[in-house]
């Protein structure tokens, strides 16, 4: 996990939401990503998505099975897609996503019943810090809208 929020600080200096992840093959990180849509002008370049590709890409097949990704934060319905069709073996991740988490919080997407790929699924390593990380980060977006209104 401490290699995601590495990832999820690159993201806070790249000023995206501090979001990181590192898919893990054996004992090898063999992928980053952290959350850059406003940087790659895609929507769907969750912290997640870009390190699913990468791993893809690294190891030439899209089909991730027996791997471990490290999130930061609780994947989204879109994440928890992506992980399921790239058959992910196991999610671990720092924070709860309480409004869009699709795994623990608002959903658990993971477990349709139409599925055919299981996903093991670990919250709350390094909570803290990674919900420090975001909170922070909110505070001074907001601090500096406030600053920008007056």
């Amino acid at each position: 996990m401490a290699a995601a929020l590495e990832q999820a600080q690159l993201a806070r200096t790249s000023g995206e939401v501090p979001i990181g992840a590192v898919l893990v093959i054996g004992d090898e990180i063999v992928a980053r990503g952290f959350n850059a849509p406003i940087g790659r002008t895609d929507p769907t370049a969750h912290a997640e998505i870009v390190a699913i590709r990468s791993a893809a890409a690294a190891i030439g097949n899209y089909r991730l099975t027996g791997s471990t990704i490290y999130v930061t934060i609780e994947p989204c319905l879109m994440c928890v897609g992506a992980l399921v069709h790239a058959r992910v073996g196991h999610v671990v991740f720092g924070a709860p996503e309480p409004r869009w988490g699709a795994l623990v919080s608002s959903l658990q997407a993971h477990e349709a019943p139409g599925l055919n790929h299981r996903v093991a699924v670990t919250g709350g390593v390094l909570e803290q810090e990674c919900r420090r990380l975001m909170q922070d980060f909110f505070k001074e977006r907001r601090q500096a809208a406030a600053r920008d209104a007056d």
